[in-house]
């Protein structure tokens, strides 16, 4: 009776833990903190300071932590609707609404705090903007008009700069790069997703495409064009002397790929080169920070 006992309260606390990392968006997390600490390398000079860098992971981990987690409370009604995200916590009811506003409260002030803390004001108010921004602007616009995608570039662009600021100390050209980068990236990459999730999100009411009617030769024109940006924004790097010759031919070859790769899309409207795009572009990120940090070392 006792092992039957402990067993079902090791099941209920993995349940409770598997909410919890729903809840979060836990592997989305985890990618946009990775990109936040490449940005803070890409921005160091001499030897590491390992103590700022855990405080960037964990505070960072936090806010967006938080974020996600709002973004579902506002959302929950909608979930519901969509297949791809009907089994979230909140959706089900597994988890209440004030559960879960109490955690991301929590996660989302201890977060600010211990980028303003423990890396500068800077930091934490990059921080700060990025929840406010993602949870309370771009998340309720995502079922009033597709400008939500551009809105929501904003946050999505910050990580990376907030890395960049959380070394530094300071804003610099070389951090609006890699904002700039990150900003222009996301349009390919969330179309992509849109494409191919538009039926799904049109359950819910979400216009994530450019334009209302969908998956059109118009919508991949534009994300051709959006692409396209990223092979001049590519060259920026070299030419401001952020980074050498190694990296600007990887970045320019990969967003020449990335363009291809919406060029077509363009010529067949499938599903499937949507998905090719999606994954190219999964790729595309952390090739580009990691390559910008290899060439400065």
């Amino acid at each position: 009776m006792k092992t039957t006992v402990i067993n079902t309260e090791s099941t209920r606390v993995k349940d409770k833990l598997r909410d919890y990392s729903q809840l979060i968006k836990f592997r989305l997390t985890f990618t946009v903190v990775l990109s936040a600490v490449f940005g803070y390398l890409i921005g160091y000079s001499g030897a590491l300071n390992w103590s700022e860098l855990i405080a960037l992971v964990i505070g960072g981990f936090l806010v967006v932590s938080s974020s996600n987690g709002l973004n579902q409370i506002v959302e929950k009604n909608f979930d519901v609707l969509m297949t791809r995200t009907e089994n979230r916590p909140l959706a089900q009811n597994r988890m209440s609404v004030v559960e879960a506003g109490f955690f991301c409260s929590i996660t989302g002030v201890i977060g600010v705090y211990v980028l303003g803390q423990y890396l500068n004001q800077y930091a934490a108010l990059l921080g700060f903007l990025s929840l406010v921004s993602y949870a309370f602007v771009y998340t309720p616009l995502k079922r009033v008009s597709s400008i939500a995608v551009f809105i929501g570039a904003f946050p999505g662009a910050i990580p990376p700069l907030l890395g960049w600021v959380a070394a530094t100390g300071q804003f610099s050209a070389d951090a609006g790069i890699l904002f700039l980068i990150q900003f222009v990236w996301q349009f390919p990459h969330f179309w992509a997703i849109a494409w191919i999730l538009d039926d799904d999100y049109k359950k819910a009411g979400y216009r994530l495409l450019p334009f209302k009617k969908g998956r059109t030769k118009t919508s991949a024109l534009l994300i051709i064009f959006i692409s396209a940006l990223l092979i001049p924004i590519s060259l920026t790097p070299f030419f401001i002397g952020m980074s050498g010759i190694i990296s600007l031919l990887i970045i320019t070859l990969s967003s020449i790929a990335l363009t291809f790769l919406s060029v077509r899309l363009y010529k067949t409207l499938s599903l499937k080169n949507a998905k090719t795009l999606m994954f190219a572009s999964i790729i595309y990120n952390p090739l580009v920070l990691i390559t910008l940090w290899i060439d400065k070392i």
